[in-house]
């Protein structure tokens, strides 16, 4: 189970690279009013497909590290207590917010006119870039659900 929470872990940063990437490809391309080129399209499509990998991952870890039977068990006990609270609700809640909108956004670039394609990558991805920077449990947090920047092999 340590490897999956290694790979996890890991797979955030991949996400922050591409979906910073994302965005400020949107930016540029807002800003310059160029066309939509292929580079555009592999940053929102790589962004998307971590985010995949990393959903599949975060619910193989949900089911397999007990937060699942912690919330069967009963939500009252979940709720007061920060770390079972952060891990069964507020992280997989807004994680799998985040997830619908990089998917939601890659669709709607695909479908919009030349000219929206980069405004709609910069809302759809800014916003799922906004919800998952928050939803990571970082280290400065001072909830007791922080983890460190980099897992340990």
């Amino acid at each position: 189970m340590q490897s999956i929470i290694t790979i996890h872990s890991l797979i955030r940063w991949a996400i922050l690279l591409f979906g910073f990437w994302a965005v400020i490809n949107g930016v540029k391309g807002l800003l310059n009013k160029s066309s939509f080129s292929v580079n555009d399209k592999r940053s929102g499509l790589f962004f998307m497909i971590c985010c995949d990998i990393q959903l599949l991952l975060g619910l193989i870890l949900f089911i397999s590290n007990g937060w699942f039977d912690r919330m069967k068990a009963g939500m009252g006990a979940v709720m007061k207590n920060p770390i079972d609270r952060f891990f069964t609700v507020e992280h997989g809640f807004m994680m799998i917010l985040a997830w619908i909108f990089v998917h939601v956004g890659y669709s709607s670039v695909k479908k919009a006119t030349d000219e929206n394609k980069h405004k709609k990558m910069v809302i759809f991805f800014g916003v799922a870039l906004i919800l998952i920077l928050i939803s990571i449990p970082w280290p400065f947090r001072a909830d007791g659900v922080q983890r460190s920047l980099f897992p340990k092999f």
